[in-house]
């Protein structure tokens, strides 16, 4: 459950390099990419580490592979809105990452990576909007950590 915990953190100091350093000397769809990436891993951990809470709790039995089926079991044995409204932003931003995408404006402020998901959404990423992303992970995160830790951080 902890160590879940810190591999989320981790990520998240990964995900905060990656913005802040490599993305504004490299600005390039890709480098978003690889951000996105590391958001949706931080994420995952996150989510493990609140199965793993609950499994403790002895909420569930065991914890699925897949992470689609972890999204839907900690749907199902929470009632926060907050998680929830977390869960479909991580679903949101892997069909962002796994969608096909064009470039435009590389190597400049206004990069944007253009994607377009399974029901015809049409979803334009540049830098301001992957902040937002980054912002919401890293609410994400310490949101986590307060339940796993039952206290306030520090």
């Amino acid at each position: 459950m902890k160590e879940a915990l810190d591999n989320a953190i981790t990520e998240l100091k990964r995900v905060d390099h990656l913005f802040y350093v490599s993305l504004k000397y490299t600005r390039t769809a890709d480098m978003m990419k690889h951000v996105m990436e590391r958001m949706i891993n931080s994420f995952s951990y996150c989510i493990e580490s609140l199965l793993k809470h609950a499994q403790e709790a002895k909420k569930i039995q065991s914890i699925p592979e897949n992470h689609a089926l972890r999204c839907k079991l900690l749907l199902e044995i929470s009632e926060d809105p907050e998680i929830k409204s977390f869960i479909s932003f991580y679903l949101k931003l892997r069909k962002i990452n796994r969608a096909e995408y064009t470039k435009r404006e590389e190597f400049r402020r206004h990069v944007t990576m253009t994607v377009t998901i399974d029901n015809g959404e049409v979803i334009e990423v540049n830098i301001d909007v992957l902040k937002e992303y980054y912002d919401r992970t890293r609410d994400f995160v310490d949101y986590v950590r307060k339940i796993v830790h039952g206290e306030e951080e520090p």
